[in-house]
């Protein structure tokens, strides 16, 4: 018996590892990004049967696992406040030196607001570059106001 939707994703991610899969040829199968895929397959998006199916056909999982795929998920995946992962912690560096930039720049071209995470995009690319490759990452999310009442 499956107990949580944690038990899943460590079943997915040990599946993709004996395998020797790639993230890219789970969203093919799923028909989805690479990006919302993984998020999906780690435990942070709930996908629809026919998604759930996919994923679970892909990797070998028992129905219960697919109907754990299907559950909306308690989202937030950082074990802790400030990131220990040195690549998560660059994200976070970045938010704490440019966060009140991007905040500035936001307002002063849309107004008072926030960037959606809930009507968003993303998509991480190799820059090649002959003094070492780049990655490239573009974030694309729906601006919100905040509305007077």
């Amino acid at each position: 018996m499956i107990k949580n939707r944690n038990e899943v994703t460590e079943m997915i991610v040990a599946a993709k590892v004996a395998k020797g899969l790639t993230w890219a040829q789970v969203a093919k199968a799923v028909g989805k990004s690479k990006e919302w895929t993984t998020a999906g397959c780690l435990g942070q998006m709930a996908f629809s049967k026919a998604e759930a199916e996919a994923v679970g056909a892909f990797f070998g999982l028992p129905d219960e696992a697919v109907a754990w795929l299907q559950i909306a998920p308690y989202k937030g995946s950082l074990p802790t406040a400030v990131p220990t992962d040195p690549l998560i912690y660059r994200w976070y560096e970045i938010v704490s030196v440019y966060g009140s930039t991007i905040k500035e720049l936001i307002h002063e071209e849309f107004g008072d607001g926030i960037m959606s995470a809930i009507d968003f995009s993303m998509d991480i690319k190799r820059e090649i570059d002959p003094k070492g490759d780049r990655v490239e990452v573009r974030l694309s999310g729906k601006f919100l106001p905040y509305k007077s009442y």
